[in-house]
């Protein structure tokens, strides 16, 4: 289920705050993602269930800035939802980590994320690879 945190307040309505979608079955890395992710200005959207992540994208406007996922999930992995993400919006920025999995997992897939970031991460690692993709 989502669990949407609220943005920093500073004053700045929550449109100044860009959406980051976190989809992972581990709720404590939801949270450290949130923890690391919120301080530099984000809402964090988070996920345990990766099925739920794709239906409220394809209902989120203005959609996430970034989703951040995890590659092994109970109900599908990582590149099931970069694919289902990326059909209804193909330029979709996605970060994929994983713990389990190193890139070569989708060296010959259709649907690559954008980067990616092997677990355990430090709270530098996550925000430097943010900060890379979105600019």
């Amino acid at each position: 289920m989502m669990s949407a945190s609220p943005a920093p307040n500073n004053g700045l309505p929550a449109a100044a705050h860009p959406l980051v979608f976190a989809v992972d079955d581990e709720p404590m890395l939801l949270e450290l993602a949130t923890l690391i992710l919120q301080p530099l200005g984000f809402r964090v959207a988070t996920f345990r269930d990766p099925i739920a992540a794709v239906r409220t994208f394809s209902l989120t406007n203005p959609l996430p800035v970034l989703i951040i996922t995890d590659f092994a999930m109970h109900q599908m992995n990582g590149l099931d939802l970069i694919r289902d993400c990326r059909l209804i919006h193909p330029d979709q920025k996605i970060l994929m980590v994983s713990g389990t999995v190193d890139e070569t997992v989708y060296r010959d897939s259709p649907h690559q994320p954008d980067a990616f970031l092997p677990k355990p991460y430090s709270a530098a690692e996550l925000t430097a690879a943010v900060n890379k993709l979105l600019g």
